[in-house]
């Protein structure tokens, strides 16, 4: 039957619709406009997403036929069934007709707007990248009578202003953003001070140059979120100049209270919820822990390419000191009776290439700064938020479907216990109280009820956030090539005027440098 879906064979219902919906110079149908009769119908966000898969022919517009074939989907979708062309195949009564309204009432849509749903980010990387760019720089300690501490220069290119942090600075402002954002990744702050034993193994000066990058990271992380980025607690940070800046957030947070009791969306989130939210929730989870797990193999891999690339440094630089102390030797050489030692002219020579090793050290110390800087920097950007992602998949749990179950297996006590007291006669008093203390429980459940969507709704535009950060792979891999064409150019180049130097001062007649062993 699909396949001789045509003008006589169906109601005359579907003509009517596409005469309302069509352009008056073009008989197809614009997708978006398809979409918005989706949206009319009662049907899960799954299920319309399914029906404009099999009529979407990918050029932006559907025909006549393939209107048709998705109002007869609509239809069976409406009556409990599988929205699938198969049912169409010998399909031997009329096809049904869907519950759209009235066809004139369907000449609106092709005029509307299309608009986003709330749930929906429509965001990419490279615009999340753009919202701002923060430098956090250290500057000199400042000593106490007792203590040494370390003070932070941080700098906004949105806000073109430098200002004055300290580690408890960034401290609060943690705290009061996971207090008004629960429902949102908020990336880890680096520790304080460094766990016991982790000093034995990196000077002080390496943890603390560590936690600056790691701060550093935390910050962009939170000026280029979607929802952050434009919130008065990120504002205050970044520009406040201010004696005491944690103040001046702490009065901003409780202004404010958390996002549930700001967000317009907060009562409504259920309504903008797919059906399946929850398998999608599970599937996205565990396809981010994967991914997670993947890039920290890559961090490692790197870090290790980089602290190789350090250690080539300081072995190059080696092997020209011990090379120009070679040369350095001033001890007379001894006239042998049996041969004459070209000793006193090679060591002359060999002082000379010091400074080609010096100079490869330099390269080879430049290679792994880059390493550091463009792919391990950027990995662990990447990796902080998908940690972050993973926390928040835990408050959630841990949290507000925690909280939720308490609160109703409270309930359940209490309705037992009401019961009882209608059974078994008690005082009109602690009756009373109970049905006063049940009403209570009510309202809370239902408050749980809606912070639980809203935490859901969080969760998928969190989810979201995640896959639009997932190109920054390109920007790695990218920066991890860059670098190595870089430090391999450099360094060739150095290598070769080695080669021809090394041909001047040991090479034969022919510049060709004789062999180490008899042939």
């Amino acid at each position: 039957m699909a396949a001789d879906i045509n003008e006589g064979t169906v109601p005359s219902y579907y003509r009517e619709v596409h005469q309302a919906i069509c352009s008056r110079t073009d008989e197809r149908v614009p997708v978006s406009v398809f979409q918005r009769v989706l949206s009319r119908t009662s049907l899960s966000i799954t299920v319309q997403n399914q029906i404009a898969e099999h009529v979407n022919s990918g050029d932006g517009f559907l025909s006549k036929v393939s209107l048709y074939k998705g109002l007869a989907l609509i239809a069976l979708a409406q009556q409990g069934k599988p929205p699938s062309p198969k049912l169409l195949e010998n399909f031997i009564q009329e096809l049904p007709k869907p519950q759209l309204g009235e066809p004139k009432e369907l000449q609106s849509l092709k005029m509307q707007t299309v608009q986003e749903s709330p749930l929906n980010l429509s965001l990419t990387l490279a615009e999340l990248l753009k919202k701002d760019t923060i430098k956090v720089e250290l500057i000199p300690e400042k000593k106490g009578l007792f203590l040494k501490h370390v003070e932070y220069q941080v700098t906004s290119e949105r806000f073109t202003l430098s200002v004055y942090r300290r580690y408890n600075d960034f401290d609060v402002f943690h705290e009061l953003l996971l207090q008004r954002y629960a429902y949102r990744v908020v990336p880890a702050l680096p520790p304080k001070r460094a766990l016991k034993g982790v000093l034995t193994s990196m000077s002080e000066r390496e943890f603390i140059e560590g936690r600056r990058r790691a701060l550093g990271r935390f910050l962009n992380l939170v000026a280029r979120h979607p929802v952050f980025s434009e919130d008065e607690l990120v504002k205050t940070f970044l520009t406040f100049s201010g004696s005491d800046v944690q103040t001046k957030l702490r009065d901003a947070c409780r202004k404010m209270g958390d996002e549930f009791m700001t967000c317009k969306y907060a009562t409504q989130a259920k309504d903008y919820l797919p059906g399946d939210i929850q398998s999608q929730f599970s599937s996205s989870r565990e396809l981010i822990k994967n991914i997670h797990y993947s890039f920290q193999k890559l961090r490692d891999r790197a870090e290790r390419m980089a602290q190789r690339s350090k250690e080539n440094a300081t072995d190059l630089l080696m092997f020209g000191k011990e090379l120009s102390s070679l040369g350095s030797d001033e001890s007379p050489v001894p006239i042998l009776a049996s041969c004459k030692s070209p000793w006193a002219a090679l060591r002359r020579s060999v002082k000379g290439l010091s400074f080609e090793f010096s100079l490869l050290s330099e390269k080879a110390a430049q290679q792994g700064r880059r390493e550091e800087d463009d792919v391990v920097e950027k990995l662990n950007l990447f990796l902080d938020l998908l940690q972050s992602y993973r926390d928040l998949c835990e408050r959630h749990e841990k949290g507000v479907l925690h909280e939720h179950q308490r609160a109703l297996q409270k309930y359940g006590v209490m309705k037992r216990q009401m019961l009882s007291a209608t059974v078994q006669p008690k005082e009109q008093v602690s009756v009373e109280q109970l049905e006063s203390r049940i009403v209570q429980q009510e309202n809370a459940i239902q408050a749980m009820e809606l912070r639980n969507y809203f935490s859901l709704f969080c969760l998928h535009q969190e989810s979201q956030l995640i896959f639009t950060y997932l190109p920054i792979t390109s920007h790695i891999l990218g920066a991890f090539v860059n670098s190595q064409v870089q430090g391999h150019k450099e360094m060739g180049e150095v290598w070769q005027d080695l080669h021809s130097k090394l041909k001047s001062l040991f090479g034969d007649g022919n510049g060709q440098s004789p062999p180490l062993s008899p042939k």
